[in-house]
């Protein structure tokens, strides 16, 4: 029945096919042969096209492209500028005719903005490709050539805010750490800033000194690769699953803190043994009891808890253009009591970037959307037209605006009457968390934490702060916090 079905002509042809000489056999393989491999190779061809189009930037960024060095004989490295216009880095030309890359403000930016010799960190290094291409026209690359000029690069808008970077640089000061303030509604960092830093002006004389040094960590960015215990500010997970697990009833919460909670034989104490009394959930919160969250926390189903680190991006890469660490916390089927008592209050094996927190505190501020942050604005050439510019992209919506404006509120009470009172002020509203990172048995040489946004009911920016071994959150980082919202309102 089915030969019955075969059309006539394809039957004539498959029995002409059989019943014909082994020679014209061989030209119709022959043909049949090359028409594949003429459509593979066409293939093949627009692919390539396709890819090299749209990977321009990876293609020339890759070390094994010697195209870099040719575009040295004839590109002069572009500029990169500030949101306020300030040259952050710009190639001179000494007395004997050497190019120089210039860094007017030292150290302050050298994590955000890097260096571009032994290898590339940076905004050096995300906007490579355009620093070292030109938008010259053909002319005026005769003339340079003529004149054995080198044609100029493009320039590079930066996001970075000199006065606010400053801010925070003169306060770190000789502490280690790392300050991040962002835009609440797009994601552009206005301020990214690692200690301890380094010069990238003397990069090349200081290689050796820099990277040979056992326990030297000059070239990490802690503000975007820096693992941490978040401590207490991990508390705005742990309240954002229980209100996902109870939202009829959270407002009936309520705990008598007697300084400490006991399980199973495991003990975890309020900082300084401090007995907080009666608390219902927002107190809890905004006195940072440790007893009522790890209470809290042996109460949270744990494949939902999981469910909700995944959704905030913990346990895998952040989106983002910036080389960036990953957070990671353990919270499952198999997680023991112990880890969840610890996991309840950001400690054991719970570890964060200040990026990643700052990215949770912006989505809350953005009503329950995280915005994926980025620190260049624009590419412009020589003449000041637009290349390139770079618009807020939405990662998506992380939380409900029900979420959202719970932990809003919950932070608000932290300014109101807990652990961030020093932030109280007539000219702005903050909401912020605190946290204290413990990992010595002196808590003096804890990790002091704050994240927060400001004003509180419309937030324009967000501050996140990590200070090493400082002490508590409460006592160096919120005056931190402080210093950077008054700079920015105008205080």
């Amino acid at each position: 029945m089915k030969r019955e079905k075969q059309p006539k002509r394809l039957r004539q042809m498959i029995q002409r096919y059989i019943n014909s000489s082994p020679r014209a056999k061989s030209m119709v393989l022959i043909n049949m042969t090359m028409i594949i491999f003429c459509t593979l190779f066409l293939a093949m061809i627009i692919y390539l096209m396709v890819f090299v189009s749209t990977s321009g930037v990876t293609l020339y960024n890759n070390s094994y492209n010697n195209r870099q060095e040719l575009q040295y004989r004839y590109v002069i490295r572009g500029n990169i500028y500030s949101s306020d216009g300030e040259v952050l880095a710009e190639t001179r030309i000494d007395e004997n005719g050497n190019e120089i890359r210039y860094y007017p403000y030292g150290s302050m930016f050298a994590h955000a903005v890097g260096y571009a010799v032994n290898g590339r960190m940076g905004i050096e290094d995300y906007a490579n490709y355009y620093l070292m291409h030109t938008g010259a026209s053909l002319s005026e690359r005769v003339s340079n050539d003529l004149e054995n000029v080198k044609d100029p690069g493009y320039n590079v808008g930066s996001t970075l805010s000199v006065e606010l970077q400053k801010v925070a640089d003169d306060y770190l000061g000789m502490y280690n750490g790392a300050v991040i303030v962002s835009e609440a509604k797009t994601g552009r960092i206005l301020v990214l800033l690692s200690h301890p830093d380094f010069n990238p002006g003397t990069i090349k004389e200081d290689w050796e000194s820099i990277t040979t040094v056992p326990g030297n960590s000059q070239l990490l960015n802690r503000a975007t690769q820096g693992l941490y215990p978040p401590g207490s500010t991990f508390k705005i997970i742990t309240a954002l699953e229980y209100y996902r697990e109870n939202p009829d009833s959270w407002q009936d919460y309520s705990y008598t803190c007697n300084g400490s909670i006991t399980h199973d034989d495991y003990r975890v104490s309020c900082i300084y043994g401090t007995v907080h009394g009666e608390l219902d959930l927002e107190s809890s919160f905004a006195r940072s009891c440790n007893s009522s969250f790890v209470n809290i926390g042996l109460s949270l189903n744990r494949n939902s808890w999981e469910n909700t680190m995944n959704s905030l991006y913990f346990n895998r890469p952040i989106p983002t253009d910036m080389v960036a660490g990953s957070s990671s916390v353990y919270v499952g089927a198999g997680s023991t009591d112990y880890d969840i008592m610890q996991t309840s209050i950001g400690q054991g094996r719970t570890v964060m970037t200040p990026l990643h927190l700052n990215m949770i505190t912006q989505a809350i501020a953005n009503n329950g959307v995280m915005m994926k942050p980025y620190i260049i604005d624009e590419i412009v050439d020589e003449h000041g037209n637009i290349i390139r510019d770079f618009q807020p992209q939405s990662i998506g919506r992380v939380m409900t605006e029900d979420e959202a404006d719970y932990l809003k509120n919950m932070m608000m009470a932290v300014v109101e009457y807990g652990t961030g009172r020093a932030l109280i002020t007539d000219a702005y509203t903050c909401a912020g968390k605190t946290g204290t990172a413990e990992f010595a048995e002196d808590i003096n040489e804890s990790h002091a934490w704050f994240t927060a946004f400001a004003p509180a009911d419309d937030p324009e920016i967000c501050v996140t702060i990590i200070i090493e071994k400082a002490g508590t959150g409460m006592e160096y980082a919120v005056p931190l916090a402080k210093r950077i919202f008054d700079a920015y309102f105008g205080v």
